[in-house]
């Protein structure tokens, strides 16, 4: 019996977002929450009460590092990882995420600000991938490109978490996540690593830009109106990924056509086994974007650990995605299955 059900490396800050959909310049009033892509995509399994774990690192003594901490484990998510010494006032500290939600015609902006951020140290020497891996286990690792591209360190890191995950017989999911900023002056040592890491993947997930960005995948120009319209040109992608990694059993992409910062139009595309299953993108309300794509991993990896059928796996990832956009924080605690299950159904009727 495995421990964990899903553990994944990642760098945990801060973000802050203006009160009411506010614009940041001129707001004084912010939200602040912990956050980090990684541990989103951990928050759908640890509400629905599947024991999983951050590798992650903490400035010591920082009492923004008190506050992930406590909020960790408000989620349910187990942490692992050295408190590093801040090393002064101009040393290590946790980055910042500073969120505009947008409204109506207001599109999002995001602003990261992460000089210093501690998470870039992680390494392999700071963990016994031996005892995680080989005593504790886990069912799946789940990589995402951001931790990868992070810093060279991470991207050592990942790799051997990669290597010795594959040695335990624990399943890899790999979502690509590109950052232009992060693969600046370094795309040959990254594309060396995703390629790795995509090799040896399991489930592979990805957006237009991602597959083409990262694995130079040939595909469709990302955004643009009637998505819907592209489904053809986008399954043509994941086949050319399934040709080119054919160690993974299970490709993923979302579909989503801005309507307004308000309504999207939100589907997904899931290849396993050569089998497909499309889910034509329909109108979903939104509260806040920010970790949408997480939650659909999110709910993949709960199908996928419930050992459903892809076409389940996809239609819980879809409305896992679909949950955490009604939501103010970029992550969502379901209640139960049923609260997911109700949001595919199109049921939002009141609960008693």
């Amino acid at each position: 019996m495995k421990k964990y059900a899903i553990i994944a490396p990642t760098s945990m800050g801060v973000r802050i977002t203006p009160t009411d959909r506010q614009p940041v310049a001129t707001s004084n009033l912010f939200r602040m929450q912990a956050t980090s892509a990684e541990s989103n995509v951990l928050s759908i399994a640890a509400g629905l009460k599947k024991p999983v774990k951050v590798l992650t690192t903490f400035v010591e003594g920082s009492p923004v590092a008190q506050f992930i901490k406590g909020d960790l484990r408000r989620r349910g998510i187990d942490f692992e990882g050295r408190d590093l010494p801040q090393g002064g006032p101009w040393g290590y500290r946790h980055q910042f995420n500073i969120a505009d939600s947008g409204y109506g015609l207001r599109a999002p902006r995001v602003t990261n600000d992460r000089a210093g951020e501690v998470g870039r140290t992680l390494r392999t020497s700071d963990f016994d991938l031996e005892r995680i891996f080989g005593e504790e286990g886990c069912e799946i690792l789940h990589l995402s490109g951001l931790i990868c591209a992070l810093s060279p360190e991470t991207g050592k890191f990942c790799l051997q978490l990669a290597r010795t995950a594959k040695k335990y017989g624990t399943k890899i999911s790999f979502d690509l996540n590109y950052r232009a900023s992060f693969w600046q002056g370094r795309e040959g040592e990254l594309s060396a690593i995703f390629a790795e890491i995509a090799g040896a993947a399991d489930i592979l997930v990805g957006n237009e830009e991602d597959f083409q960005l990262c694995l130079g995948i040939e595909g469709p120009e990302a955004g643009g109106r009637d998505i819907a319209a592209k489904i053809d040109s986008f399954k043509g992608m994941v086949g050319n990924v399934k040709k080119s990694y054919p160690n993974a059993t299970m490709f993923a992409t979302t579909l989503r056509q801005v309507v307004s910062a308000n309504e999207h139009l939100w589907g997904a595309i899931l290849l396993s086994g050569g089998a497909w299953t499309v889910i034509e993108p329909r109108p979903i309300p939104v509260l806040d974007r920010i970790g949408g794509g997480d939650g659909f991993v999110g709910g993949l990896l709960y199908g996928v650990l419930n050992g459903w059928e892809p076409e389940k796996c996809a239609q819980f990832g879809w409305a896992a995605g679909a949950f955490v956009a009604t939501l103010p924080d970029d992550f969502g605690l379901p209640a139960d299955e049923k609260q997911i299950w109700d949001i595919w159904a199109g049921n939002a009727r009141v609960q008693r």
